[in-house]
């Protein structure tokens, strides 16, 4: 159940077709009102407000806007425009119909808009209020429990449920086993009840179990889940804004032979299973960010790279390997690095913290990522941060390979960008992940900040995998990358993720570390979808049939 038409990931709320976005001051209302024939694939309705990715991808693009386009808003109301219905979770019609990279590849990307929503509370002071106003169960309590706040109406008949263990045999898919315990702090026996019991918890037993925050009367309800946003309104840490940055459609050219976007062009190798994606530098010097809005180089380049990641994810995931280039001046990237570091307002703020959650769409992709440093390119501070994200490293130790006469060696610069802004979901920068553990080198680095750092000196440094010379380089990269496409995909993701996040656990590595993995295996087996599988007859009134061996 997969479309042959590539997904695109661009939306405008003029166009939405599941959710309404209305803003009224400091307080902003998302209610949910999926269209059921609105679906991405033929094959099945969205009943009770029940969502798939079409309904996602309003979903992340409304919040997106919020922290761009509405700076003055400091509480945004999550609820339904449904009666008696807030959301009734990830469509099963869908999830049991569809290959399981699809259904992967969904999970991940609704993971990816829940985390986004309490990133915008930590760090934006937008704070999210789940209004619960009808029965809410499995991927809706899920949108629910990424709110900060979750007010259930008081009608003695709506529940808060997570009913996949029990009625699908799958697992709840974004992230509500680990904040049932982690977030919201639920006894692990209290939260194993819950999670068994298919017909979820309602009234004031959901608020002593702690899995809700809050009963209001259905009479009334409006009106006090608006007091209750104007008070967490009140306590929001939000800069001051006067003006938002509208987001315009991107325009990327698209063909059978890449995508080319302004800052961002991709070129598929399909034969070899490479996507090959080259970042360019700015080209002037930066002006004031808020007069060049969503023209500003690392706002533009950001929402080109977030757009590029995705279309690739879902459209081509037979293309194994990114190869990541960069074009351009590195002091002119620094130069525009400095410009968002140094502002210090609201604007900055959300440019920064968008390149870093796009930096981890990076880090939880499963394809082997390769950076390649050759003369010309700019590996410089927050560019640099792409090179960090990959897999492999490699710096030409000679000049460029079309012109072996020319004076031009290629160079990688660390900056203040490299120690901290753009943290990974493990907490930890970056280089932190590089060097775990070693805090003496880490200062090394420090010192060698602002200056180019030559292939022999970044070899020295640990900072690339390996510095082949001009003679060598050609057949090196090529070795590297078919031996990569040799290798089994499947065994290359749980790698790659295995190494990419070291030291601890948080929230964030648990659901796509823990969480997500089981979930990926579980979607295989056939106990879930098997033919006889709970997914699959799920809804039909037909028992599943399970192979009760634990494995």
């Amino acid at each position: 159940m997969t479309t042959t038409t590539p997904v695109t990931f661009e939306r405008h709320p003029d166009s939405y077709r599941h959710w309404r976005l209305a803003v009224e001051g400091e307080v902003a209302w998302l209610e949910m009102d999926v269209d059921a024939d609105g679906g991405l694939v033929p094959g099945y309705e969205l009943k009770l407000n029940s969502y798939d990715l079409g309904v996602d991808i309003e979903f992340y693009d409304a919040t997106q806007r919020l922290r761009f386009e509405h700076p003055q808003v400091r509480a945004v109301i999550v609820t339904s425009a449904k009666d008696k219905v807030f959301c009734a979770g990830a469509n099963i019609r869908m999830l049991a119909g569809s290959p399981h990279e699809w259904k992967v590849n969904f999970c991940k990307f609704t993971n990816e808009t829940r985390n986004g929503m309490e990133d915008a509370t930590e760090f934006s002071g937008q704070r999210y209020l789940a209004a619960v106003n009808g029965s809410c169960a499995g991927g809706g309590y899920e949108i629910a429990l990424a709110c900060e706040k979750i007010l259930l109406v008081d009608d003695n008949s709506s529940t808060v449920a997570l009913p996949e263990v029990p009625l699908l045999g799958v697992l709840p898919g974004t992230g509500g086993l680990t904040r049932l315990v982690d977030k919201r702090r639920v006894r692990r026996d209290l939260a194993d009840v819950f999670a068994t019991r298919p017909d979820g918890i309602k009234g004031r037993t959901a608020v002593d179990w702690r899995l809700v925050d809050e009963l209001v009367p259905r009479v009334g309800f409006r009106e006090k889940v608006l007091a209750r946003a104007r008070e967490l309104a009140t306590e929001s840490g939000r800069l001051p804004a006067e003006r938002g940055v509208p987001l315009p459609p991107l325009h990327p050219d698209v063909s059978e032979e890449g995508i080319v976007y302004r800052h961002v062009r991709v070129a598929y190798d399909r034969p070899n299973a490479l996507a090959t994606i080259t970042v360019l530098g700015p080209e002037g010097e930066p002006g004031d960010l808020h007069d060049e809005g969503a023209d500003g180089w690392l706002l533009r380049l950001t929402r080109e790279l977030d757009d590029v990641i995705l279309r690739l994810r879902t459209n081509e995931p037979g293309l194994g390997t990114w190869v990541l280039h960069t074009v351009g001046d590195p002091a002119k990237v620094l130069a525009h690095e400095q410009a968002v570091l140094g502002a210090k307002d609201w604007l900055a703020n959300e440019i920064l913290h968008y390149y870093k959650r796009t930096l981890k769409r990076l880090d939880v992709t499963s394809r082997t990522l390769i950076a390649l440093v050759e003369p010309g390119s700019c590996f410089a501070g927050a560019l640099l941060e792409l090179a960090l994200a990959a897999d492999r490293q490699y710096i030409l130790d000679g000049p460029p390979i079309d012109d072996e006469d020319s004076p031009e060696r290629a160079s990688i610069v660390v900056s203040e960008a490299n120690f901290g802004v753009f943290p990974m979901g493990n907490g930890l920068s970056r280089l932190q992940s590089r060097f775990y553990g070693d805090d003496d080198h880490l200062a090394a680095l420090a010192r060698e900040s602002g200056h180019e750092l030559s292939a022999a000196k970044a070899v020295e440094l640990g900072l690339v995998t390996d510095a082949p010379d001009d003679l060598d380089w050609e057949d090196e990269i090529r070795i590297a990358l078919e031996g990569r496409a040799s290798l089994s995909p499947d065994a290359l993701t749980g790698m790659e993720a295995n190494h990419r996040f070291v030291g601890p656990e948080t929230v964030e590595t648990k659901i796509f570390g823990r969480l997500t993995a089981w979930q990926n295996w579980i979607f295989t087996r056939p106990n879930a979808s098997g033919p006889d599988g709970a997914l699959r007859r799920y809804g039909t009134g037909q028992k599943a049939v399970f192979d009760r061996k634990r494995v």
